[in-house]
């Protein structure tokens, strides 16, 4: 297991080197001159402009600049935002839990309704459920993340009043942002409300989130699952008089796993990615509405930091998963 383990940890290297390399490329290639966008209105003189162009390095060459930069990262230092002048650390890991707490949201939602919805399309080939949930998923897949936020909001914001439209929670509650997770905050605050509201906030964005991971997760388990059930051993089961639930819970599901561990593994991806989208949608203050906002007013160390601390949860998830392949089928850690 160390061994398997080990060889995964190595892909680590070139992953992380080529990752700092195009957080580092992607913002320069982007019209605009962060100097300028500091400067905003007033303008500045080109003595000025030059003595900030030094300070901040870019009047070296790329490679130079880079090779600080990366040097940097290996001692733990992503630089200091422009405009806030703080540790791009500290912003991020500010923002990062609420956009945790609707990734997981948004997770949790997609795998409850994915997987039972692929398994009884599977269980239920070429009938009313199969078809009926597998024209869903195509749906909800091919349907872009801004049109679906907007007709939610039109609907359950806009006609029906259920919804609010943006933010975490309602401004008439106020109490210590302690963990950064609404939803606990609001529960341990004491405030009558404060829970619901928070949990009103969150449904739609979580709905719009979740949408295109469900479909997956949904299509990718009624593939798995049909493999499984044409197998031999599922036949015997069924000669054998076992409960149809128990095969198709136990002996399929268990062993449709694998495809649908590495789907729920890289959609950790596409949900970060969503989340630039949602949150902007959504004035969620989360890091993607940070990433955003920092693109436009080309804040170098924000966009590149926070490219770099997405890139890396994003691998170690994808580790993760590497590590329960292992864990669920023995196999492939000899093969490794």
């Amino acid at each position: 297991m160390l061994k398997f383990l080990g060889s995964r940890i190595l892909t680590f290297v070139p992953t992380f080197l080529g990752v700092a390399f195009i957080s580092f490329a992607f913002i320069r290639v982007l019209p605009g001159d962060p100097i300028i966008v500091m400067a905003g209105e007033r303008g500045m003189s080109e003595e000025r402009y030059a003595e900030l162009k030094a300070q901040f390095g870019f009047d070296q060459p790329f490679l130079v600049q880079f090779w600080e930069y990366f040097t940097g990262i290996l001692q733990g230092d992503l630089g200091q935002s422009f405009v806030t002048k703080r540790p791009v650390w500290d912003e991020f890991f500010t923002l990062f839990p609420a956009t945790l707490e609707l990734a997981l949201c948004g997770m949790v939602f997609a795998v409850l309704l994915g997987l039972p919805a692929g398994v009884i399309a599977a269980v239920n080939r070429g009938k009313l459920w199969d078809r009926l949930f597998m024209s869903s998923a195509l749906v909800a897949y091919s349907m872009p993340i801004f049109w679906w936020a907007l007709l939610l909001i039109i609907v359950f914001s806009g006609h029906l009043q259920w919804t609010p439209v943006s933010g975490r929670i309602d401004l008439v509650y106020y109490f210590p942002d302690a963990t950064g997770f609404m939803l606990y905050d609001a529960a341990v605050s004491g405030q009558k409300g404060a829970l619901w509201s928070a949990i009103r906030h969150l449904i739609l964005p979580t709905l719009v989130l979740g949408t295109i991971p469900l479909a997956v997760i949904a299509r990718q388990t009624r593939s798995a699952m049909l493999e499984v059930l044409g197998e031999d051993y599922i036949r015997t089961a069924r000669a054998k008089g076992l409960p149809p639930a128990r095969i198709n819970a136990v002996h399929a599901l268990r062993n449709s796993l694998i495809p649908v561990i590495t789907v729920i593994g890289l959609s950790v991806g596409t949900l970060l990615a969503g989340a630039i989208l949602t949150e902007t949608i959504f004035s969620w203050p989360g890091i993607g509405k940070w990433m955003v906002d920092s693109i436009f007013r080309r804040d170098y160390p924000v966009v590149q930091g926070g490219l770099m601390l997405i890139a890396v949860m994003v691998m170690i998830v994808n580790l993760t998963v590497d590590v329960l392949y292992g864990v669920i089928n023995p196999k492939i850690r000899k093969r490794s």
